[in-house]
């Protein structure tokens, strides 16, 4: 089983959203009509919610929290999303952010509880969390958590074995010797050292991820940049320069999601540059979809989206959502006409792709030939499809249950009597249908094809 645990400076994020048609007669500023007061995990809390939606099995947050209601409500918000929450108190109020927001702008911020609080000692449940953890991710917003003593103690004492990021604040404490990864951001990280010269950003982040890789004894540093992604070092040679997909949204929250899903990808078995290269694209979706008002962290955490595990499964989204399903263990030519076909039939494709274990089940056990991830980002990199959803079950069935897509898509080989789809997609008003396949094209019969002439030797091997 793997377990990450969060430790950090848990926030309640409040929106208060509105519209503004008027300036006020006696002051000039907006009057906002409230249409809606939306709370949701901030901080430390929200990087443990974003976990949860990882390739971990369950997170554990290790936090402070203040006896009084926005404490109260936030604990009840984590328990609804199945964190486990370890907490250790504190003396003051629970840090409230509060934003207001008209036409998707902010208009103004109000924080409430102030950074004078003190959290509680660490307890021996707190400790027992870090020493079952596949990861550990310090989640630093400068109140105290991470800067405690005996926390500092009991994080430092399992780096050696297990993998700890560490996402720092400028009001907290520098990171604990050892640590897997530390992800400042550009400001941060110029901020830790002497001024870095080069020509450019990435040459800049390169240096300063040098300097600070040293000075925290890390074993990997990497300064994320926003919207041009995220610079890596790691002490084996040249920084990797991680680019990140054009996202117009929100950004609050994208450092969460990038520290979040470092964290997870390094708990189920994942290379520091393998962690970061999933931390980016995972930031880039997470901005594009709306940042952390746009999440919905209520769906179920059955079926899991591999590049944005909430998004694709929202049925109020407008227009006519389309789905599709199958294994496309190697894309060919009769997958991308069917995609195709399937897309022109509405307003957005999401393809529901076979899990590992569910190919396998299905195809036997020298298949699939590719992973579910590398199956999904190519799919992802076809204009057609504007989603994928990985699902282990033997059908879609419970994936399109969640979905309630409009229409469900088979290529032309299947006939929609035979569909067990057929049955759930009638529950919501849903339809299921075929559209023209190219005949003679499947992944068997490349399989075969490719298995003959290797064997005759006329597969010449590069």
């Amino acid at each position: 089983m793997k377990i990450l645990t969060v430790v950090g400076d848990a926030l309640l994020d409040r929106d208060i959203v509105g519209t503004v048609d008027r300036i006020c007669p006696d002051a000039p500023v907006p009057v906002l009509a409230v249409g809606g007061d939306h709370a949701r995990p901030g901080g430390a809390a929200l990087a443990a919610a974003l976990a949860r939606r990882g390739r971990v099995d369950r997170v554990q947050l290790v936090t402070a929290l203040g006896d009084d209601a926005a404490g109260r409500q936030l604990a009840g918000l984590l328990v609804e999303l199945g964190i486990e929450l370890i907490d250790l108190g504190t003396t003051g109020a629970t840090a409230e952010k509060i934003r207001v927001r008209a036409a998707d702008q902010s208009i103004v911020r109000i924080d409430r509880g102030g950074p004078t609080s003190e959290p509680g000692p660490w307890t021996i449940e707190a400790r027992e969390a870090l020493a079952r953890s596949s990861a550990v991710l310090v989640s630093d917003y400068g109140r105290g958590v991470a800067a405690a003593g005996d926390g500092r103690d009991a994080i430092a004492s399992v780096a050696a074995t297990t993998p700890v990021v560490w996402d720092p604040h400028p009001r907290g404490p520098i990171p604990v010797a050892g640590c897997r990864l530390v992800t400042p951001n550009q400001a941060e990280a110029s901020r830790s050292t002497e001024a870095a010269t080069g020509s450019n950003a990435v040459g800049r982040a390169a240096a300063d991820a040098d300097r600070l890789r040293a000075a925290w004894s890390a074993g990997a540093v990497a300064v994320t940049l926003g919207a041009a992604g995220a610079v890596l070092v790691d002490g084996a040679g040249t920084p990797l320069a991680v680019p990140a997909a054009p996202a117009d949204g929100d950004p609050c929250g994208a450092g969460d999601c990038f520290a979040a899903t470092a964290a997870t990808e390094l708990a189920a078995g994942a290379l520091v540059s393998e962690a970061v290269t999933a931390a980016v694209a995972a930031a880039s979706t997470f901005v594009a979809r709306g940042g952390a008002a746009g999440l919905d962290l209520t769906a179920a955490s059955g079926t899991v989206r591999v590049d944005d595990p909430d998004g694709a499964c929202r049925p109020s989204e407008p227009g006519l959502t389309v789905a599709a399903g199958g294994c496309f263990d190697l894309l060919h030519a009769g997958h991308v006409a069917m995609l195709q076909a399937a897309r022109a039939l509405g307003d957005r494709l999401v393809v529901l792709l076979n899990s590992d274990d569910s190919v396998r089940r299905l195809k036997g056990p020298s298949r699939p030939l590719q992973p579910a991830e590398d199956r999904a980002a190519v799919l992802l990199a076809l204009d057609c499809v504007d989603d994928v959803v990985v699902f282990d079950e033997q059908t879609p069935a419970e994936a399109l249950e969640r979905l309630r897509p409009d229409l469900f898509v088979k290529g032309g080989d299947y006939a929609v009597a035979d569909l067990p789809e057929a049955k759930a997609l009638a529950a919501w008003g849903g339809t299921a249908v075929t559209v023209p396949y190219l005949s003679g094209r499947s992944t068997t019969r490349l399989v075969t094809e490719a298995a003959r002439r290797s064997s005759t030797g006329s597969l010449v091997k590069e």
